[in-house]
């Protein structure tokens, strides 16, 4: 049960307190876009699958440090679960949506390497891949509203 939201936590001794600034790839979501623009050029213009394969690198590390960020060794799921265990169901649902994304960007990959792959097809893939992202970001924001702003009256 919700009692109140927490005050800023400098003004609560012992309140959870939102994990340290670290590196985002705030640059993954823009990423993403700019190889959906890519593939949605005409796909007879020369170096079209090339083009898509370049724009789909900067997705594909992106993804993976969003994964060592939050997965890794004193990543932001370890920081969470430390302060706030009542979270747990939330960052294993993260965790796995983790491996699902991965496999998306795989197999995107493979698609795009492949010549006889449809244009409608990569174009597909692609939307899917953005809209697993975008409920991906949602989940985390949402996950972090809990642990930072829901105060349940006892837990510290």
């Amino acid at each position: 049960m919700v009692t109140q939201p927490i005050r800023q936590p400098s003004a609560v001794p012992g309140a959870l307190r939102p994990p340290a600034v670290r590196p985002h790839p705030v640059s993954l979501l823009g990423d993403l876009r700019v190889l959906d623009r890519a593939l949605a050029d005409p796909a007879g213009e020369p170096c079209w699958r090339q083009r898509a394969m370049i724009r789909l690198a900067p997705v594909r590390r992106g993804f993976a440090a969003h994964v060592r960020a939050t997965e890794g060794p004193g990543g932001l799921y370890a920081e969470l679960l430390a302060q706030a265990p009542r979270l747990d169901r939330g960052v294993r649902r993260l965790t796995r949506e983790h491996a699902v994304i991965a496999a998306m960007v795989a197999t995107l990959q493979r698609a795009v390497e492949l010549p006889d792959t449809p244009a409608d097809e990569l174009r597909g893939l692609t939307a899917h891949l953005l809209g697993a992202l975008a409920r991906h970001r949602q989940r985390g924001a949402d996950l972090l509203w809990q642990a930072y702003e829901t105060d349940l009256g006892g837990e510290t």
